[in-house]
């Protein structure tokens, strides 16, 4: 299962990033700037050296340009899949992600 998550999470990103990349984009930065522009701003640390992290006004000008060309892979691929299939993916995504990353019993 490792595997095969790997492998398609390198050809997922790969695709994502041959579709960013005239705009100056890697996937992963992509989603940096979706999470910020998300979340608003976010803090790192809980004493005196505390800092706030949001979307600077460049980043935001990015993203805008960033999110049509992402939005369009995504209608692609949700197409090819198909809508049954796109929904499934992402639930049994989640629940795989969930399910590892819970505090359970790991046996």
């Amino acid at each position: 299962m490792c595997g095969n998550f790997r492998r398609t999470a390198r050809t997922l990103t790969q695709l994502y990033d041959q579709a960013l990349r005239p705009l100056g984009l890697r996937a992963t930065q992509f989603t940096i700037l979706q999470f910020l522009s998300l979340a608003g701003e976010v803090s790192r640390g809980k004493d005196r050296r505390e800092r706030w992290l949001r979307l600077a006004k460049a980043g935001e000008t990015q993203l805008n340009r960033a999110l049509p060309v992402w939005e369009k892979v995504q209608t692609r691929l949700r197409r090819q899949v198909g809508e049954q299939a796109w929904k499934n993916l992402l639930q049994l995504t989640n629940q795989v992600a969930e399910l590892v990353t819970s505090k359970g019993d790991s046996k």
